[in-house]
């Protein structure tokens, strides 16, 4: 197995992570703390908004390629290293695991029942759609998800110092 090629998916897998990492954090830090200051038509009609667009080729091929190419890292290194990046990438696959359960079975589920609500504008009570919503459980599992991807990252980022010093 090639040393580059290797080297070639840890770096992507280690790209995508960041970037995971970056869209949850944003979603905590700055789109659900500003959604939480509007009123309940305006929350819903955003955060449909949001939940539409979001499902893209460039989000989903990150969303799911951080998965595909950390396991993918996981395996070349598996047959072709010293094993001293390897823990490093297991690990960082564990917690995108998490992090991949938790999207699928909290937030995925919460953002389609929010879609399927209907027009915002014409629906006759958003505030028991944004109840039903629940954003407080929504956002601190989308703070497990950005902690578990960002730990995630820095693994990847230690697996890529330790294999680079084989390449010495």
């Amino acid at each position: 197995m090639s040393d580059v090629l290797r080297e070639v998916v840890l770096i992507a897998a280690t790209v995508t992570m960041g970037m995971m990492a970056g869209a949850f954090a944003l979603y905590s830090h700055t789109i659900m703390p500003s959604l939480r200051r509007v009123d309940d038509r305006a929350f819903v009609a955003t955060f449909q908004s949001m939940d539409r667009m979001i499902i893209n080729p460039v989000f989903m091929t990150t969303f799911f390629g951080a998965l595909a190419l950390t396991a993918l890292a996981a395996l070349l290194y598996l047959v072709g290293d010293d094993g001293s990046a390897l823990p490093w990438i297991v690990a960082a696959l564990v917690l995108y695991l998490v992090v991949f359960v938790i999207t699928i079975a909290v937030n995925v589920p919460r953002n389609n029942e929010i879609k399927a609500a209907g027009d915002a504008n014409t629906m006759a009570d958003p505030h028991a759609v944004r109840v039903r919503f629940d954003e407080a459980r929504w956002l601190r599992w989308n703070h497990v998800r950005t902690v578990a991807s960002t730990v995630a990252v820095v693994l990847l980022a230690w697996a890529l110092v330790e294999s680079g010093r084989l390449l010495d």
